[in-house]
């Protein structure tokens, strides 16, 4: 029995750090060097997060747009986007592909639209939209009465 417990205390301990240690995966993008903080990009792949686009780049220098933003949400938080296909939000301007990230995210309080039917998904996303999407997706903001009058 006791041998037991120190083959298993030994397996734990090593899973336990094998599991601590972040292990690239073997893809590579054309456009990233390792100034580019080539093994965080990795992970971010690795983990679902983000991934490069239909050319195989991952664009590193590129901005982002509210609609990507709305993907990288929506995997950050591992919705369930697949429920949100034929869902329909109020925003006429959402392309077809990025409809169930928006909706899965506008569904759960973490964006919004510039007007009642505008997502202006094509605009870059700014510093406070992005930092103010992480926030609700916190559990901060949730009503507007908690930030007042001025969002930003």
């Amino acid at each position: 029995m006791r041998n037991l417990k120190r083959a298993l205390s030994l397996a734990l301990a090593s899973v336990m750090l094998l599991g601590m240690m972040v292990v690239g995966t073997s893809a590579s993008y054309a456009d990233v060097t390792s100034k580019q903080n080539k093994e965080a990009i990795e992970v971010a792949q690795a983990v679902g997060v983000m991934v490069g686009d239909d050319k195989g780049n991952f664009n590193p220098d590129a901005k982002v747009t509210r609609v990507e933003m709305a993907v990288v949400m929506s995997n950050l938080l591992n919705l369930k986007v697949s429920d949100f296909k034929a869902a329909k939000t109020e925003f006429t301007d959402v392309p077809a592909w990025a409809a169930p990230y928006v909706a899965a995210c506008y569904n759960n309080g973490i964006i919004a639209g510039v007007s009642a039917t505008q997502f202006n998904g094509d605009a870059n996303v700014t510093a406070v939209q992005a930092g103010l999407m992480v926030m609700k997706a916190l559990g901060y903001f949730g009503y507007k009465g908690e930030f007042g009058d001025s969002w930003k």
